[in-house]
Formats: structure tokens, C-alpha cells, sequence
């Protein structure tokens, strides 16, 4: 049988096992004339769910408002008592109140018949509007008494199940997620209000929000493997930016003394728990602050954003695990990175500003019995000491916030360095702040030495070129700074760290609206399917699948509860 365009348009996104349904509850609709998205309509003034439930907190049972108003909201749940009363769950702004359609309490001339027919065609997803008045019923539960019988605004066509059981039907169907799952939900939304935040946290200390180029002839920054992308506009090859470092202190010499950014960052690297190639990045640059004003700001903001979080996570967002405070007391614990590894490991570091330092230290720790797994592939110094600080430094923050200090130069190519009174080591007047073994934010002394900053950019072009890389040196910053570049603290983050931190959860792509790459490219790569699919009676399999319903009757009336 060859089906209409918008049936088969229809069934490319449900499943075998749905279709029936869903093709059963269209043709209910199209047979009721109900099939309909009307154009919106106030029949008494709006207010938001969130905002009727504060303003009716105290109205006691039996006592009816006199004002009429109209919610708008999607059905949680229906339930019939009889054949001439109806109780809605409406669900609106991350909030709840219950509908009571009563036909005797009606002043729209509704009939008996239209009651029981269109009552019936009412379903858990369809959003609707329902103008009446505020009451309390003889449960206590805070009502809205329809004076009309709720106005259908959009049909739900597919059942909207209670449940998605996998992470792939989660990540293939996020919107069915947000509506069911309530953590996903919550975890975005804790997202959005550390975002506020931090942005609030800024601006009252005078910093200014600005907008850096996203797409530049080459991405600096960071030592990371940028997007390449092509112009047709210029004719060249441009760079998705991986940090917006240089142009934020390009701004600082050009005389904007404070300043911020908070905004999207892309590194053409792995993807994992707490990696993916695209991700929220923010960085502060603030003159005339040292490495101890960056500890001091960075204790103030995650402090409060423990603080912040722990009032959410107990009132707005109580699907997310509580926070313990206590480990976030000011100050911070700090552990020094050479003089850290050396009484880990045993031994002292041999000079790792030497030609021969790599070799010299493998050399050590192989004689030391290093677990193999540490040291293997390591073909630079930095990253030989970045799996010491993995394997040795990191561990130690796991149940409380950690700054390990002063990296070696090698690790920082921009930031100021000096020789450390300890050790007689070349090091860096720089800070990372790990929480559960992972990064939260980095942070250190600008290097404002255009000299030493090309030396440096040299040094690091070396270093990639060894891993593989190409690096371009950026000389256009290197003339900025012979500008002058006052002397300055640079800070960044990545702002999934925070929300996973905060929310409990394990996995970077839970904090991001539609999960990881990975998750976005099969996105895309369905939706041209389901295009290419469309010729007349092909159908495509595909989509809620590994979802659960629970479904209960009262009076004969489905109920899908949730």
C-alpha cells in the first residue's frame, strides 16, 4: 500500500513496533477534526506555571480564585473519573500544577458529548492551554478549575514514552530525553546557570565581556591540532580557533585592562569522557595581577560556584546529587610540580632546560623502576612529564581542590618564568587547578618579553615538530607585545569541567545539549537519511527504540503515567 507523503514522513521516525500506534492516534485525530495547530489565542491573561504556584502558595482548600488566567503547558499525565471529570498534569518551565475539567464547572456551553469526545482524544505530550481559576482541592493539591475545556495548541502524534533505557536512544533522541529524564535535564539547565554566573562573577569586577575571531589564518593559543576550514570569501585556508589567548591579549595591550570571554573552542583531537572536539571555553586576562591574585580570584569563584550549586542542587535541580562544601574551604591545597614528582619518585631531576633532558630523565626513571605505562610514548619532554603529573600529581586532588605550581618551562611557552629557589629548575609562574584528577582551570603570568615569547614559540614549534605537528609562529602577537604588554594574569577554563564537577556527571557529553561530536555527526547523518529515504512508499526504520511505558486505565481511560 502506498502511503500519503506525511504518513511516510510519519513512520521514517518510529519504529515498527510504534507505527501502528502512531498511525492509529493521527487517523483518530484527522477522523475528530482535531488534527490541528491553531494559531495561539488568549481567552484571559497568561501566567506561567512557575509563577501561579507562588502567587496561590496559601489559597486553601475549597476556595476558588476569582480571576481567570490561562497556563500553557504539555500533558504529564491524563485521568478520567467518570465521564464528566478530568484531571490534567500540565508540565511547563520545569514545573507542575494539576487540571481539573470538571463539565458542570464550564462556561463555554461545552455539551455533554463534546465533553466525552474531546476529553478522550487528550493525551500524555500534547500541549495544550487551559483558562480558569485557582483552587486547592480536598487533597491539598494546588489546581487550576477549567471554566473551558483545554484547547489542544499541538497534537502529540507519536506516544511519548516515560523512559529511555540506553545512552545511545538518549544521545539519537535528546529532546525525548529532556522530557523524560529528568537529570538530563537538569544537568543543562545547571549549565546554563554556572554560565550566569561566572558571567556575573566578571562583571562585577569590572571586567568586560568581548568577542575574539573564531576563525583566524591560524589558531594560537594552545597546543592543540586545529579545524582547517576553507574560504571562499579570502580564497584560503582559515583555522577554527582552540583558544581566544592572543586576541584577549592583543585587547589588554591595545588598553582594555580587564577583560573576558566565555564562548566556543575547537581542538581536532580524541574524544573521550571528558573530551570532545568542540567545547565552551572561558579565559580572563587581568593587568597588574600576579600568580597569587589568579589563586585568590579562581578560590573566590569556585567556591561560590560550590556555593551556587549546592543552593540549585537542593531547590530548583534536585534530581542532581547534593554537594559537599566542605572540601571547597579557602585557601586551596598546593603541591609544587618537580619537588611533588621528585619525592614521588624518588630521585632528582636532571636539568630539563638540557638538550639531553629527555633522555636524561628516561634514563632515571627507567633505572627507578617507573611503571612502563607512565613513560611509554612519551616523545617530548612535556609529554613525559605530563603523564608524571597524571600518574603521580593529579591523583591527589581527588577529594578536594589542588593548585599544582610552578610547571617547567618546557610545559608553558606563554607564560613568565623564573628559576625556582628549591630545585634550581626553569619553571613557570603558572598554575593548574585539578578536582577528582581532572583539569579545571589553568592559569599563569603572562610572558610580556617579545623576545623570550618568540624564543619560546620557537621551542614549542620544535617540540610539535617532533610530535608531528606543524605549529606556525604567531609573529603578528609577538609585534603586539612589542607594544607593550603590561605585566598580566591569564585564566581559562572549560566550562563542561564545571557542569560535570557540579553535576555528578561522569561523562562530558551529559553537559552538552545534543552529547559529543560523535553523537552530532549521527544526528546529521540520519536527518540525510531520512531526506535521501522520502520517494514514495519507502520507509526508513529507526528511531524511539529502547523505550519503556507504564500504562495504567481508570474508568476505561489509558493513563501513560510517569
Amino acid at each position: 500500500m502506498r502511503l500519503r507523503p506525511g504518513l511516510q514522513l510519519l513512520r521514517r521516525h518510529i519504529s515498527d513496533a510504534s507505527a501502528p500506534r502512531v498511525l492509529s492516534r493521527r487517523q483518530e485525530l484527522e477522523r475528530a477534526n482535531a488534527l490541528k495547530y491553531p494559531r495561539l489565542r488568549h481567552h484571559a491573561p497568561v501566567v506561567r506555571i512557575p509563577d501561579f504556584r507562588a502567587k496561590h502558595v496559601d489559597i486553601e482548600a475549597g476556595v476558588v480564585d476569582p480571576d481567570e488566567v490561562t497556563l500553557h503547558g504539555r500533558i504529564e499525565t491524563v485521568r478520567t473519573a467518570g465521564s464528566k471529570l478530568v484531571f490534567l498534569d500540565l508540565t511547563a518551565e520545569f514545573d507542575r500544577v494539576q487540571g481539573v475539567c470538571n463539565l458542570g464547572k464550564l462556561a463555554d456551553g461545552t455539551t455533554v458529548q463534546d465533553f466525552k469526545a474531546r476529553s478522550k482524544l487528550l493525551i500524555r505530550g500534547d500541549i495544550v492551554a487551559v483558562t480558569g481559576r485557582a483552587t486547592r482541592t480536598s487533597t491539598g493539591e494546588l489546581s487550576i478549575q477549567a471554566t473551558r475545556l483545554p484547547e489542544v495548541l499541538t497534537p502529540t502524534i507519536a506516544a511519548l514514552p516515560t523512559s529511555l533505557i540506553d545512552d545511545e536512544s538518549r544521545m539519537r533522541h535528546r529532546h525525548i530525553d529532556m522530557l523524560v529524564n529528568r537529570k538530563t535535564t537538569d544537568t543543562l539547565r545547571l549549565r546554563s546557570y554556572i554560565i550566569k554566573y561566572m558571567r556575573d562573577f566578571f562583571h562585577d569586577r569590572n571586567f568586560l565581556e568581548f568577542q575574539t575571531p573564531i576563525l583566524a589564518a591560524d589558531a594560537g593559543g594552545a597546543a592543540a591540532r586545529p579545524f582547517t576550514v576553507s574560504s571562499n570569501a579570502i580564497s584560503r585556508d582559515v583555522s577554527l580557533r582552540i583558544a581566544p589567548e592572543l586576541w584577549l591579549k592583543r585587547l589588554v595591550v591595545g588598553g582594555v585592562d580587564r577583560v573576558f570571554e566565555l564562548g566556543p573552542a575547537f581542538r581536532n583531537e580524541g574524544i573521550d569522557l571528558t573530551h570532545n572536539p568542540e567545547f565552551t571555553i572561558c579565559e580572563f586576562y587581568h593587568a597588574y595581577a600576579n600568580l597569587p591574585d589568579l589563586i585568590s580570584v579562581t578560590e573566590d569563584l569556585i567556591r561560590g560556584l560550590a556555593t551556587h550549586c549546592h543552593s540549585l542542587s537542593s531547590t530548583k535541580l534536585t534530581s542532581l546529587p547534593p554537594i559537599d562544601l566542605a572540601p571547597f574551604q579557602v585557601p586551596f591545597q598546593q603541591a609544587e610540580f618537580i619537588p611533588t614528582l621528585e619525592s614521588a619518585l624518588g630521585f632528582t631531576f636532571p636539568n630539563l632546560t638540557s638538550p639531553t633532558a629527555l633522555p636524561d630523565l628516561l634514563t632515571l626513571l627507567k633505572a627507578n623502576n617507573t611503571p612502563p605505562d607512565v613513560i611509554k610514548e612519551a616523545n617530548t619532554l612535556p609529554q613525559l612529564l605530563d603523564n608524571l603529573a597524571a600518574a603521580y600529581i593529579e591523583p591527589l586532588s581527588a577529594t578536594a581542590p589542588l593548585f599544582v605550581i610552578h610547571q617547567p618551562v618546557c610545559m608553558s611557552p606563554l607564560a613568565k618564568s623564573f628559576t625556582c629557589p628549591k630545585t634550581g629548575q626553569a619553571v613557570s609562574a603558572r598554575t593548574e587547578l585539578f578536582m577528582g584528577a581532572r583539569e579545571l582551570a589553568n592559569m599563569y603570568e603572562e610572558e610580556n618579553d617579545p623576545d623570550a615569547q618568540h624564543r619560546k614559540f620557537l621551542d614549542q614549534a620544535a617540540e610539535r615538530t617532533a610530535e608531528g605537528e606543524n605549529t606556525v609562529v604567531d609573529d603578528g602577537y609577538v609585534e603586539a607585545l612589542e607594544s607593550g604588554l603590561p605585566p598580566t594574569g591569564g585564566w581559562g577554563c572549560g566550562v563542561e569541567r564545571l557542569v560535570m564537577l557540579f553535576s555528578g556527571s561522569k561523562r562530558i557529553s551529559d553537559c552538552l545539549s545534543f552529547g559529543n561530536l560523535k553523537n552530532v555527526a549521527a544526528l546529521g547523518a540520519g536527518a540525510k537519511g531520512h531526506r535521501q529515504g522520502s520517494g514514495p512508499g519507502q520507509e526508513e526504520k529507526g528511531s524511539v527504540e529502547h523505550v519503556s511505558e507504564a500504562s495504567s486505565v481508570i474508568d476505561g481511560k489509558e493513563v501513560i503515567n510517569s
